[in-house]
C-alpha cells in the first residue's frame, strides 16, 4: 500500500521555517565539504537529500545540530542561530533527534533501558515515568515485544527501529536520519521506512538523507540534490527524479538504478 505523506499546516496558514541554513561552509583542513549551502525546511515538511558518497550529505546533517561545526554561514533551529556562540547548544539539541546508519545502542543496556536513557539521565524524568514512556515509544515503533531484549539480540531493523525510539524519546520537534537504511538487509529495509512514513504522517518534520527514491517519492515533500558540496538541484521529488534538468543529477540516477555511467 502507497503511504502518501501529508501537509500537517491547516489550510490557509502561513508556513513556519524551522530550520534555515545560509552560506553554509564546512571544511575538513585543506578539503571544502561544504560550498555555500542554502536552505530552508518549514515545519511539517519532509526533506530527502540525495547525493553521491562524499558529496557533503552526511555533512549538512551533522552541521544542523553542531556535530560538526561549520567554517563559516550560519544555521538557525526554532528561530535561533545555533552558529552564533550564544545559543545554550543543549535546549536547542534536545529538540533535534538523530538516527544514525549504524544504531548507537548501549550494547549492554535493553532495549527499553535504551529508550528511556534520554529522559531519566538528560530530562531528569523519574525512572518509572521513564520507563512508562519508553514502553509506548517502543510500542508505536512495534517493538514492545522485543522491551527486555539486548541489542545482539535483535536484527537490523528492530536496531535501527529501537534507535528511532530513542530519539523520539526526548520529544523533539526535527527528526534527522543519516542513511537509516543503507546498513540493513533488503527485507529489514521495510519495517524501518514504515516507520519514517507514519512519523511523517503524524506531521514530524523530518531532514532525511538516503539513497531510498521510493520513500523519496512517497514520502517526502521536497527532494535536494548536493554534488560536491552544492546543491545542484531541488524540487517535488516526483518532478526532479522522473526528469532531472541537470547532468550530475542524470548521471547520479543512472548509476544508482543501473550501476553504471551513461
Amino acid at each position: 500500500m502507497v503511504v502518501e505523506a501529508a501537509d500537517s499546516r491547516p489550510e490557509g496558514l502561513p508556513s513556519t521555517v524551522v530550520v534555515e541554513v545560509r552560506d553554509l561552509h564546512k571544511s575538513f583542513g585543506t578539503v571544502e565539504v561544504l560550498k555555500g549551502i542554502d536552505l530552508e525546511v518549514d515545519e511539517g515538511e519532509v526533506v530527502v537529500i540525495v547525493g553521491r558518497s562524499g558529496s557533503g550529505k552526511s555533512t549538512l546533517l551533522r552541521c544542523l545540530n553542531l556535530l560538526e561545526r561549520p567554517t563559516s554561514g550560519s544555521v538557525s533551529i526554532l528561530g535561533e542561530e545555533i552558529t552564533s556562540g550564544r545559543s545554550n547548544l543543549f535546549k536547542v539539541r534536545r529538540q533535534i533527534g538523530m538516527v544514525f546508519q549504524h544504531f548507537e545502542l548501549f550494547p549492554h543496556r535493553t532495549a527499553i533501558e535504551n529508550v528511556m536513557e534520554g529522559p531519566y539521565i538528560v530530562l531528569g524524568v523519574g525512572k518509572a515515568e521513564a520507563r512508562d514512556l519508553a514502553s509506548a515509544l517502543l510500542e508505536k515503533v512495534g517493538l514492545s515485544h522485543r522491551a527486555d531484549q539486548y541489542p545482539n539480540q535483535l536484527s537490523g531493523g528492530e536496531k535501527q527501529r529501537v534507535a528511532i525510539a530513542r530519539a523520539l524519546a526526548l520529544n523533539p520537534r526535527i527528526m534527522l536520519f543519516d542513511e537509516p537504511t543503507s546498513s540493513l538487509d533488503p527485507e529489514l529495509k521495510g519495517e524501518v521506512l514504515d516507520t519514517m512514513r507514519q512519523l511523517a504522517l503524524e506531521g514530524m518534520t523530518m531532514i532525511v538523507v538516503t539513497h531510498e527514491m521510493t520513500f523519496a517519492r512517497r514520502v517526502a515533500n521536497r527532494a535536494l540534490f548536493i554534488d560536491d558540496g552544492v546543491v545542484v538541484e531541488q524540487g517535488h521529488p516526483e518532478d526532479i527524479l522522473r526528469a532531472p534538468s541537470t547532468e550530475q543529477l542524470k548521471r547520479f540516477l543512472n548509476v544508482l538504478f543501473w550501476g553504471e555511467n551513461p
